[in-house]
């Protein structure tokens, strides 16, 4: 038997204007099967997350160009 899905989440690659991604939303209401499209719109949290991730990566590539010498 397989999952059957009652959403589909889609992630813009940056944040756009409401007004820039109205035909993108009406085409991605016109798609067979959709019953309605809404936008989500940016908040504090999505920045803070993201720059918390972005923090996390930063770090990872700084060990890797300067790794920590181990001490005896």
């Amino acid at each position: 038997m397989t999952d059957r899905f009652n959403t589909l989440t889609v992630v813009l690659e940056k944040d756009i204007r409401e007004d820039d991604a109205e035909h993108l939303l009406i085409a991605i209401n016109c798609l067979k099967g959709v019953l309605s499209v809404k936008g989500n719109v940016a908040s504090a949290s999505d920045y803070m997350a993201e720059e918390r991730a972005m923090h996390v990566w930063r770090e990872k590539l700084l060990d890797l160009a300067y790794p920590k010498k181990e001490t005896k």
